[in-house]
């Protein structure tokens, strides 16, 4: 990466940098190893951090550091336990990865599927927290709009003036997914469909989101998705629910069949 970067630093250039850091299997370079006290996990966040930081200083001494977008996101929420024996579950301590979110990598609760989001573009973004909802689909048709192209992708919603911070409006709605199941946030609220399958996933000890009812949340309230609100406002469930089908065009198998109650 910063190879491409000294040979494309004068002219425009797209990076996409991938880091293989926190993924499993969590292998920490030997410099990192045991410079934290959780283990793999612990050790591999922290070469990324470095490995970011590293990224930010050659661009920093090729003096393009205020004229690049940098954009920092993960692919799905948080995972102890997935499958290898790194201890990253038992050396945790009392850590939540997840903080006040339900679930986890592979669940359609949020902690699955929302995910970290940093845009930085030195002299150009104010320091600020967002709670735009946007999708990293957005980025398609975001950037096309940065660099003056009429390229829009079909599901991709162009909010520059959002990720730059000029902007606090982002989408009205959007259609989650997680190990193929797909949800439904519009505004502060959220839709689970029924799903079949296990509540748990055992090995991760992650809530995935299935259930035998429909689920509704209000996020604004209950950031956690601790009360499932579908029984008490029917009318908003069923809003949810049609807006979910015109959509996704119709309920998926596993709920077809059941009947709105």
């Amino acid at each position: 990466a910063q190879s491409y970067i000294l040979e494309h630093a004068g002219e425009p250039f797209f990076l996409y940098y991938a880091l293989q850091q926190p993924h499993v299997p969590r292998t920490p370079h030997p410099r990192f190893v045991g410079s934290t006290d959780l283990g793999a996990r612990g050790d591999v966040i922290v070469e990324a951090d470095w490995c970011i930081g590293e990224l930010v200083r050659t661009l920093e001494s090729e003096g393009l550091l205020d004229n690049t977008l940098i954009i920092l996101s993960s692919d799905n929420g948080p995972v102890l336990n997935d499958g290898y024996d790194d201890e990253s579950d038992t050396r945790n301590g009392k850590h939540p990865p997840a903080g006040p979110l339900r679930g986890g990598k592979y669940s359609l609760f949020q902690a699955g599927t929302r995910v970290p989001f940093i845009t930085y573009w030195q002299g150009h973004i104010e320091p600020m927290v967002s709670d735009a909802l946007v999708s990293q689909l957005d980025l398609f048709s975001s950037l096309a709009s940065l660099v003056g192209s009429k390229t829009r992708g079909p599901d991709s919603e162009e909010l520059m003036d959002v990720f730059l911070g000029n902007d606090t409006r982002g989408r009205e709605e959007l259609i989650l997914e997680a190990t193929g199941r797909t949800a439904l946030r519009k505004g502060d609220w959220m839709l689970i469909p029924p799903y079949q399958g296990p509540a748990v996933a055992e090995q991760v000890q992650i809530e995935l989101g299935n259930s035998e009812a429909f689920q509704l949340y209000h996020l604004k309230e209950d950031l956690g998705e601790q009360q499932n609100l579908a029984d008490e406002h029917p009318e908003k469930l069923e809003e949810m629910i049609r807006a979910f089908e015109t959509i996704r065009g119709s309920l998926s198998s596993e709920t077809e069949t059941l009947e709105l109650k």
